[in-house]
């Protein structure tokens, strides 16, 4: 059998890990498999490339003189550049021939932004770094982007959130062409996930919802921020809008793009993640201040919208402490 061909894109600006970290990847399993992959690295142009970090890196093929054809992987780096590389038409058009007879298109990050504008997303879905998902939602309207998951698969187009995803999605094609246990193996000499528990949500700030655009709801949503453990029902909210509660439930839907209850449950639920982030009051303490009123009804919660439990998600990235030695080398 022949090597899988592997192509990653770069181009002035890119974010380092997203290509180290994949290629790491993929030169693992080819040791473990004799050879099954061979890595490229294409750039605009032949030779030396900076990353958005400035560390330089060299691309040993340009998009003028290497033959689009023949890619078996097609994998585009994202970063800080990527929003002047998709105005190059040179690197868009191959991008676009090369994905077109590639078997797997694949982005890591704002990569996706390059895909897009190459034409290889349309009707797809898609995932990106989370503080860009509604950007790469606003410019590109028929694509679907779902700004949680760490790696997403529609067809033969992948895509993964932010920097270290790339690694996440890159041990996916490995298992998806050489079985688990080769995909482990790489995972465990990388000392990685082989799928990482939850999604974007641990890591994200608040973007996942619209802006109040009237003083009414934007009362409503003060009031909810200002307290997230109160009661917070839609007659309680009706009242700081000075709307009637219909009314109310109505609007804050039109302007926020979630209901009421939807969206004091996700403050709720910030609220959560600051302290056990930040603090080491037992769960059911938490629970009760930010309004969950239980330790199981928090648990649930959490792994609704975090995707992980709230021990869990103290241990990622809660605080450490003097009697932690190995606190710094966090899962």
């Amino acid at each position: 059998m022949h090597p899988r061909r592997i192509v990653f894109v770069v181009y002035d600006g890119f974010q380092a890990l997203d290509l180290a970290g994949p290629y790491e990847v993929f030169q693992q399993a080819a040791w473990h498999v004799n050879g099954h992959y061979t890595c490229e690295i294409v750039a605009p142009a032949a030779g030396r490339v900076h990353a958005d970090s400035a560390l330089p890196m060299h691309a040993e093929h340009g998009v003028r003189t290497l033959d689009p054809r023949g890619v078996d992987t097609l994998v585009v780096a994202g970063g800080v550049g990527v929003f002047d590389a998709r105005h190059d038409p040179a690197l868009t058009g191959w991008i676009s021939a090369a994905g077109a007879g590639a078997r797997r298109v694949a982005s890591v990050c704002t990569g996706s932004f390059l895909l897009a504008a190459a034409g290889l997303v349309d009707g797809r879905r898609v995932t990106t770094h989370w503080a860009h998902a509604r950007r790469l939602a606003d410019e590109h309207p028929s694509v679907t982007v779902d700004s949680d998951p760490i790696f997403v698969r529609d067809g033969r187009v992948w895509s993964s959130a932010g920097v270290t995803a790339g690694m996440d999605l890159s041990l996916a094609l490995v298992e998806d062409d050489l079985g688990r246990d080769v995909a482990l193996t790489v995972a465990r000499n990388l000392v990685l996930f082989l799928r990482r528990p939850g999604g974007q949500s641990q890591f994200s700030v608040a973007l996942w919802s619209g802006q109040p655009s009237t003083d009414p709801i934007r009362a409503a949503v003060a009031a909810i921020h200002a307290d997230p453990g109160a009661r917070h029902e839609v007659k309680d909210l009706a009242e700081h809008a000075r709307l009637s509660p219909r009314h109310l439930q109505r609007r804050f839907t039109a302007e926020l793009g979630l209901p009421p209850g939807a969206y004091v449950e996700r403050v709720r639920i910030e609220a959560a993640q600051r302290a056990l982030a930040e603090s080491d009051a037992p769960v059911e303490v938490i629970a009760r201040r930010c309004g969950f009123g239980t330790a199981e009804t928090l648990r649930r919660a959490f792994h609704r919208r975090v995707g992980v439990s709230p021990s869990d998600y103290r241990e990622r990235f809660g605080r450490m402490t003097a009697d932690e030695p190995c606190a710094a080398v966090r899962r």
